[in-house]
């Protein structure tokens, strides 16, 4: 089983999934946009051979790939800016997997919704505009309060919510360097995510996290303290809607096998809502979450799924996983962390990763990135008492900078 595997050592989390390649037999080989020196040593005991390429360059990427001299079984990539070059890469190589107008599908957010709703499903009031005039037009008949975002983002970068036309107009001023963006109509509920790992289409494993608050809202807001909560009862009736909805869009969207990231809401009258789906894994340690909640390896288990079309592991759900992202207050390099060490003595039994900058180190920027100045993950088998820990975690544990 020969995998070609884009950007293998970048983000972060694409390290454990070339793990996971090699950990079930496949001969992985990597293209990637930096040197061969820049990989871990996780990743290079990983790799039968690397080739080093701009993935933003096509006809360089294609050339790295034939270079190998290797007939690939797989070509596979787990980051959002190149999941259609990974299918434009299959259909040059001959490689079977997940097509270019399938992976389109799962990019665009005005083809993914439009595809969504033709399958009967309900999505947000919805239009494409590639210039100021037509997001105005698109506003004029989706309504205030509504969102734009680009069509081709991931996470909440460049989204903002708009309640009036002025609104819109400094939206618009933000937003001059997107090409295409999509205005909708802002849904207002919970916000959670329908995650999976799919075997032609089905999934093996699935996933519900809850968004506390909304990420539009923390996004937005530098005082807050995000929170994504792994549920340990994904099945309960009150989120039996948003599974659904979850299963008739792999459906609608053709997917095959691989990882899905989908985000939905549900409002106050209880009516489901699709958002947006991703041909891949949530970021910001959202794998570890669930990694966590069932004392698994999901970045095994997806490569097991996309190299021999079986899953393993067995699914225990044993905990409630809530990750807690911290912003420090000021500017410059972290001077102090108060109250970790009282809350450490409190919950220390319950906590899996405590990863906060330490003094020292400079800040990073908290809009280009959710990991902000670092995060804590909690578990624990009671959602009540998970929340509980997250919420004094938030409040209680600061960083400050200057």
């Amino acid at each position: 089983m020969n995998v070609l595997f884009l950007a293998p050592n970048y983000p972060v989390e694409m390290q454990d999934f070339t793990r996971g390649l090699a950990e079930v037999g496949a001969r992985v080989y990597g293209i990637g946009d930096g040197p061969v020196r820049s990989l871990v040593p996780k990743v290079h005991r990983s790799l039968a051979a690397y080739r080093q390429a701009q993935l933003f360059d096509r006809d360089a990427t294609l050339a790295a790939a034939r270079s190998f001299g290797a007939r690939f079984d797989r070509v596979e990539c787990l980051w959002e800016p190149f999941v259609e070059l990974a299918a434009d890469l299959r259909e040059q190589l001959g490689v079977p997997g997940m097509s270019l107008d399938t992976a389109r599908g799962f990019r665009d957010k005005e083809l993914m919704k439009e595809r969504v709703e033709a399958a009967g499903l309900r999505v947000p009031h919805h239009a494409r505009a590639s210039s100021a005039a037509e997001v105005r037009a698109a506003a004029a008949v989706v309504g205030f309060p509504l969102i734009i975002k680009p069509i081709a983002g991931a996470g909440s970068a460049d989204t903002f919510r708009c309640d009036d036309a002025a609104e819109l107009e400094a939206a618009l001023a933000k937003t001059q360097h997107v090409k295409e963006l999509s205005v909708e109509e802002f849904v207002d509920g919970d916000e959670f995510t329908f995650d999976t790992i799919c075997i032609n289409g089905k999934p093996a494993y699935w996933n519900v996290a809850w968004y506390r608050p909304r990420p539009l809202i923390s996004r937005t807001n530098e005082w807050i303290s995000p929170q994504v909560v792994v549920l340990r009862h994904p099945e309960q009736a009150e989120l039996r809607g948003g599974v659904q909805l979850g299963h008739g869009v792999l459906a609608a969207l053709n997917m095959g096998s691989g990882y899905t990231h989908m985000e939905w809401y549900k409002k106050q009258d209880g009516e489901v809502v699709f958002g947006e789906i991703g041909a891949r894994p949530g970021g910001a340690r959202l794998v570890d979450q669930m990694n966590y909640s069932i004392d698994g390896d999901l970045f095994r288990e997806w490569a097991r799924a996309v190299c021999w079309g079986s899953f393993e592991a067995r699914v225990e759900r044993k905990y409630n996983v809530a990750i807690i992202f911290k912003r420090a207050h000021g500017e410059g390099r972290i001077t102090k962390i108060d109250g970790l060490d009282t809350f450490m003595q409190k919950y220390g039994r319950h906590v899996a990763v405590e990863e906060l900058l330490r003094p020292g180190t400079r800040r990073r920027d908290w809009k280009q990135t959710l990991v902000s100045d670092g995060y804590m993950i909690l578990r624990h088998p009671d959602l009540a008492a998970t929340l509980e820990m997250a919420d004094e975690f938030g409040e209680r544990v600061q960083l400050y900078a200057e």
